[in-house]
């Protein structure tokens, strides 16, 4: 288990509204990038500390924090961490598939967060930190299903893997100063105690993987 801390997970100053970004135009090492791309959308606890690693990987040209799977039209984050809006927090991951396919993007997700707790990772309690895969069409509902069997059947963890995986409705942006947190806020005591403790796994774990930039 990863280092706890007893503050409320994601607790910053209220930023501006979140707007659902439509722009096809993405970043991958200092270049824009227009062309073929996929998309993965995963929820992991807090999105800070998915998007801080998906964005260090080879193959990525974003890696978006965001809100999915509620019932509820331009959620903020006010709302979302009550757990009324249904959303969990997620990040939403453009990358090459020619680069890094989405099972290696589905083994990373499993292996840098806690998939066997219930709408919880830490001291990040609530159903919007649940373990989730918002699958995008049948063949990633397909093979989000097979790692999910197949990772449980290895008995990797001691409880049953809970992850969710449902069809991906709406996608929100979330604000933003939760965009890139980890990078702009580095020293802010959760990015050293949790999110840090994540991105360090990653890097050991995947260390073949990492963008060179």
């Amino acid at each position: 288990m990863l280092v706890f801390v007893a503050a409320t997970a994601c607790s910053t100053p209220a930023g501006d509204k979140n707007l659902n970004n439509t722009n096809d135009m993405m970043t991958n090492k200092g270049k824009e990038v227009s062309g073929d791309y996929s998309l993965a959308t995963f929820g992991g606890g807090c999105f800070w500390c998915i998007e801080a690693i998906f964005t260090r990987l080879n193959g990525v040209y974003s890696a978006t924090s965001g809100y999915a799977g509620g019932h509820v039209s331009n959620p903020s984050y006010e709302q979302v961490i009550t757990g009324a809006t249904g959303h969990a927090e997620v990040v939403q991951v453009k990358y090459d598939p020619a680069v890094v396919s989405y099972l290696s993007l589905l083994e990373i997700f499993f292996r840098v967060h806690d998939p066997t707790t219930l709408n919880r990772q830490g001291a990040d309690v609530g159903t919007q930190y649940r373990s989730a895969i918002f699958y995008h069409d049948e063949q990633q509902k397909e093979v989000a299903q097979m790692v999910k069997e197949r990772l449980g059947s290895e008995n990797i963890w001691d409880s049953p893997i809970v992850t969710e995986i449902t069809p991906l409705d709406v996608f929100y942006r979330a604000e933003d100063y939760h965009q890139n947190y980890f990078e702009k806020n580095p020293n802010q005591a959760y990015c050293q105690m949790v999110i840090m403790p994540k991105v360090q796994k990653f890097k050991s774990m995947f260390e073949d993987m990492l963008r060179q930039d």
